[in-house]
């Protein structure tokens, strides 16, 4: 038996923000919260009784020691993350309101992740778990980096074990040929492919309806299961049989970022439980949960999950 359900590998950051109304060149204070689009899932499956374990590397600092706090109290094991000297990737937000879009400002060239290679890599801790997952967001940052995740997909191939990825492009990382010639030798290999709608039309030319770009992404991929956000259209799966739409849950937005981790975090629950549509049912009700709350991380429980996958809203429970 593998000693975890999921293992993960990504960088680990602090997000700074500044509330709508304040412009990040006047700021005189920030909201500070852990982050990493690859932990994000990891802690969620971790707070979801999965047992779920993260690599990485970090500054053998105050910094360093902040987030592998708060990943260790979600449930994450953190035991080999590799510490070293150097810098802690961080990336700032600036939220807003119309006419003007929320911005999101990166600073993570030169930290201890970037700088990793492959012989960096406890590949024994990360091959051992049922299933893998990557991100797209990790590639553009190093040629290390993007050698490790070729690496360990290929590897965990090798070993037959199932990998998930999300596509997560990012336009301030790199171009969408950029993206596009890096990631799709990768998504062609994986079993769970996530991508965006946005995402699959910049990157892989996917365009009509929601059916149409599934479709349309499984002409990149052999994956089994495709899921494509929908933004406040929801989200759509497909098995290769048969096409799964679960519409958006009503949700009042306080903070947008972290709702597609969040999204992946709950479809993966459905998935390791053998049951992938309503893995889709919990990954838009997980999507909307980050929506609600700031920070990245949804804080919840499989029973408060369970309950609040059938239940109608209230604004008060007694």
């Amino acid at each position: 038996m593998p000693r975890f359900d999921l293992t993960t590998l990504g960088e680990g950051q602090l997000r700074y923000c500044v509330p709508a109304g304040t412009r990040l060149e006047h700021a005189r204070t920030f909201d500070v919260h852990v982050t990493g689009t690859e932990a994000n899932v990891g802690c969620l499956l971790a707070r979801l009784g999965w047992r779920a374990g993260w690599v990485s590397a970090l500054p053998q600092n105050p910094l360093g020691r902040r987030v592998v706090n708060e990943y260790r109290l979600a449930g994450l094991d953190t035991s080999a993350v590799r510490w070293s000297e150097g810098r802690l990737a961080t990336y700032y937000v600036e939220f807003a309101v119309p006419p003007r879009s929320t911005q999101v400002f990166f600073d993570r060239k030169n930290t201890c992740f970037t700088a990793m290679t492959v012989d960096d890599v406890d590949w024994d801790y990360l091959l051992d778990t049922r299933l893998l997952h990557l991100s797209g967001l990790s590639v553009p940052l190093s040629p290390g980096v993007a050698v490790i995740v070729q690496q360990a997909l290929e590897r965990a191939r090798a070993a037959g074990i199932p990998v998930s990825f999300d596509v997560n492009y990012r336009e301030r990382l790199w171009s969408p040929d950029q993206a596009r010639a890096a990631l799709a030798p990768l998504v062609k290999q994986v079993d769970v492919l996530f991508c965006g709608r946005g995402d699959a039309q910049r990157v892989f030319g996917c365009s009509g309806t929601p059916e149409d770009i599934v479709r349309g992404l499984a002409q990149w991929t052999d994956a089994g299961h495709i899921v494509t956000s929908l933004a406040a259209d929801g989200l759509i799966g497909w098995d290769r049989a048969q096409f799964t739409h679960v519409p958006a849950r009503e949700v009042v937005i306080l903070d947008r970022i972290g709702a597609g981790d969040s999204m992946v975090g709950g479809v993966l629950h459905g998935w390791l439980k053998g049951d992938f549509v309503r893995g889709l049912r919990y990954g838009a009700l997980t999507a909307a949960m980050a929506l609600s709350v700031y920070g990245d991380q949804v804080y919840t429980s499989a029973p408060e999950l369970d309950a609040l996958l059938d239940s109608a809203w209230t604004d008060i429970r007694r």
